[in-house]
Parts: structure tokens; C-alpha cells; sequence
């Protein structure tokens, strides 16, 4: 069993999982690097659905899966026991890791990835996200789905075929706590509502917009070229949102991560769908956080929290801007 433990100098809990440090390892990075176990067929490729759990749903294309959700088989959260809390010192704390925690292989090919894929295929995994958020929703001991995508070694991924993750968490995590707090003491109604229209403005940090969604360098953007990914209509959770913002969100990501190859290759990044919690109805509109690993996280920010972004933001945009019309 999964544990969870508060850090009681940040209030944030920690996720102690020993499991997980049993994991194959066969995503070979871009520096050279040995496969530990390069004879071992790929779990995720069409073929090798042994390997895994039985999958939890599965969108079919004339016979063959599109996509598939699978249990994780090595979980950082499982189990429906209620989130309560253990004091075991003064400065102790600690809670069950329970929760729900998937496999999303959004595609059958190996040598795929998110940048890839027609607008309907794009489309289609965001409405994958939608059906899993609210089965997680409808399970009594989770509290938020936190749905990530990890490219590249760099970035966490422990293999090479692209899939993402989808975490049911028994607790709000800390970060959406601190976007939930400055949403609600935002003065001029949604943030995020605001930025679309200064962003639009301004016309300098603007990567992509259509009447769906827009996608901008924030300005206060803490790395270089990471982008915030932001749906026009004001929906608290990705599920109030309906099919069409969904797919335009999907094309988005898609576009953009065309956009981040186009300019630096195939880097490694992360992304992040930050929604409001299960059940949540107070301030919140729903986005997307695209983070390339373009540098390492050094002393002085691990230290502070303050980051340091050697790439403005106006331009990374205007770079990102250029990759797309130049496609």
C-alpha cells in the first residue's frame, strides 16, 4: 500500500510508493543510453495486451483499439479507503494513499506521440479524458483526477510508447489548492478570462488562437517556451465543457507540441490538465500547462521557489508563432 506523507513545512503531502522503484526502464533518451532489457516486447504496442491488466475501456477502429485505459501495475494511489489522517508524532503525519491510478495509451504506435494524428484523433482523446474524470468523479474517495502526459526520459517517462496517466486522488493537491485560493481573491472576475482578453490584446505571447481556445507564453511564464493552453468558455471542470471546446483542445495540444518540435525537435516535456476538484462549484476555469524540459531545476529554485526563465516569453511566442505558419 501506497503512503502518504505531509511535509509540514509546505502543508503538501509526499507519495511514498517503494513499489514503483521496481518499474522496467526501456525509454532510451536522446543521449545515448542502454535499454535495460532491449529484448522485451513493448507492453503498450497492438499484440502485447497480456502484458497489462485487463483494460478498463477501449475505443475500437475496424477491429483494432484506437486507445486503451489499464490499470497502472505499479499504482501510487489504489484502493477505496477513505482519506483519513494518522498522527504518529508531533511532526508525523501521514494518511493512506488511496485513490485510482491509469494507463493511458492514447495511441497503438510505438513511434507516435501527441503532436501526431488527425483533428479527429486529437478530438478523440480529450473526450477519452471527459468519460474517465467522471468515472473517477462518481468514486467515493477521490477527490481530484490529475491528468498528465510525460514525453521523454527527461520528463519521467519509463517507456518509449506515448501514453499518458490518469490519477485519482483522495486529497486536493497543493498546487490546485493555490490556484483555487487566487482565483477566488481575483478582483476581476476570471483570471484566465482576463489573460484571453489582455493576451489578445497585447498580441505579443499569442501562439494560437481560434474561437476555442487560446494558447499563449504567459507572461509570467517560469521556463523557457512553456505555454498555457486556456478554452474560451468559462468551465470550472473539463467536464462541463462541451464536445466541441473538447476537440479544439485536443488540435491545440497537438498544435503546439507541432510547434515545440518545430523549433527545438523532439524535446522532452510535460503536460498537465489542471481542472477544478471533483464536485468543486466555486472559482475555477479549467486549462492546460505545457512544460518542455529545456533546462535543469537548479539550487537557487529548488531553494526559493522562484524561477529563473532565460527565454522571455514574447519570445518564445513569437518563435512558436513562426514554427506554425512556416509548417
Amino acid at each position: 500500500m501506497s503512503q502518504l506523507r505531509l511535509n509540514p513545512l509546505t502543508g503538501r503531502w509526499v507519495t511514498i510508493v517503494a513499489d514503483r522503484a521496481q518499474r522496467p526502464s526501456d525509454f532510451a533518451p536522446r543521449s545515448p543510453w542502454v535499454e535495460a532489457d532491449p529484448g522485451r516486447p513493448c507492453p503498450f504496442c497492438p499484440g502485447n495486451e497480456e502484458a497489462t491488466l485487463p483494460a478498463l475501456e477501449t475505443t475500437d477502429d475496424g477491429g483494432r483499439w484506437r486507445m486503451r485505459v489499464i490499470p497502472n501495475l505499479y499504482p501510487a494511489f489504489d484502493g477505496d479507503e477513505p482519506f483519513a489522517v494518522h498522527h504518529q508524532g508531533p511532526v508525523h503525519v501521514e494518511a493512506e494513499a488511496s485513490g485510482i491510478h491509469e494507463v493511458f495509451v492514447y495511441t497503438p504506435y510505438h513511434d507516435s506521440g501527441a503532436h501526431e494524428g488527425t483533428d479527429e484523433q486529437a478530438g478523440d482523446v480529450m473526450l477519452m479524458l471527459k468519460r474517465r474524470f467522471q468515472q473517477h468523479a462518481a468514486s467515493r474517495n477521490v477527490r481530484y483526477t490529475q491528468a498528465i502526459i510525460n514525453h521523454g526520459r527527461e520528463a519521467g517517462a519509463s517507456l518509449a510508447h506515448p501514453h499518458g496517466q490518469l490519477l485519482g486522488l483522495p486529497f486536493v493537491p497543493g498546487e490546485i489548492l493555490d490556484e483555487q485560493r487566487a482565483f477566488s481573491r481575483f478582483d476581476g472576475g476570471c483570471i484566465l478570462c482576463a489573460t484571453i482578453e489582455a493576451e489578445l490584446d497585447a498580441d505579443k505571447r499569442v501562439v494560437l488562437a481560434n474561437d476555442q481556445v487560446v494558447v499563449v507564453s504567459p507572461y509570467w511564464a517560469g521556463t523557457p517556451y512553456e505555454l498555457l493552453l486556456i478554452p474560451r468558455s468559462h468551465d470550472l471542470h473539463l467536464t462541463d465543457s462541451d464536445d466541441a471546446t473538447l476537440r479544439a483542445m485536443g488540435v491545440a495540444v497537438r498544435d503546439s507540441l507541432q510547434a515545440l518540435r518545430a523549433v527545438h525537435g523532439d524535446v522532452a516535456y510535460n503536460l498537465v490538465f489542471h481542472t477544478a476538484p471533483h464536485h468543486y462549484n466555486g472559482a475555477f476555469h479549467w486549462h492546460v500547462h505545457l512544460f518542455p524540459t529545456l533546462i535543469t531545476t537548479a539550487g537557487f529554485e529548488r531553494g526559493t521557489g522562484v524561477m529563473i526563465n532565460i527565454v522571455p516569453p514574447e519570445a518564445a511566442a513569437d518563435q512558436l508563432r513562426a514554427a506554425r505558419v512556416d509548417a
